[in-house]
């Protein structure tokens, strides 16, 4: 593994971590914990990892089929991503929350889809594969949800870290992050549809 490689995992792994946004999320995840009881770190962690994972080699694959070009689902996703980073810096709802689900499967649905592999990180995921090798986004993924886990594992340790302040912060910073990777995204794809 050579230095590109380390720079592409870890500009990966930075993207995949703003748009998972778990550490914003642990509000969420205190609710889900306190409705149902419980949350099985390692079944969430698992489930999520093998969303992304699979979408990561057969995503390209179902947009070929439907005759979709990579560097469109770019542009797409640049534009998705941009929307994510607008809700989280100005604090507006721009996509309506899944259903939470009963409490007998919390860890898999809202926790693991879409919480944690949602439509926000396919899209991401697909549109990473435009700029980088599949295997530095494979890792990235996977150490995404090593993060995931320890997250979900502290979740009210965080919280009581960082508090509701420290937890506002991280979403705006990271919403920032977003805003400038869409930008990115869109002005390094959409030039090569035209």
């Amino acid at each position: 593994m050579n230095y590109n490689d380390l720079l592409e995992i870890g500009k990966a792994f930075m993207v995949l971590f703003a748009v998972i946004d778990i550490i914003g999320s642990i509000p969420v995840i205190i609710k889900l914990k306190n409705r149902a009881g419980n949350i099985h770190e390692v079944k969430a962690s698992l489930v999520a990892l093998g969303i992304m994972l699979a979408f990561l080699f057969v995503g390209e694959g179902i947009l070929g089929f439907l005759g979709v070009e990579i560097k469109a689902f770019a542009v797409v996703g640049s534009l998705i991503i941009f929307a994510l980073g607008v809700e989280m810096i100005f604090g507006v709802q721009l996509f309506r929350d899944e259903d939470e689900g009963s409490k007998k499967i919390v860890s898999i649905v809202p926790i693991a889809f879409p919480l944690i592999a949602g439509a926000g990180s396919m899209t991401t995921i697909i549109s990473l594969q435009a700029e980088y090798a599949t295997t530095n986004i494979a890792i990235a993924i996977l150490l995404n949800m090593v993060v995931v886990f320890v997250v979900l594992k502290l979740t009210k340790r965080i919280e009581n870290f960082l508090g509701k302040g420290g937890i506002a912060i991280l979403q705006k910073v990271f919403g920032i992050i977003l805003l400038s990777i869409a930008v990115k995204l869109f002005a390094d794809n959409v030039k090569e549809l035209f």
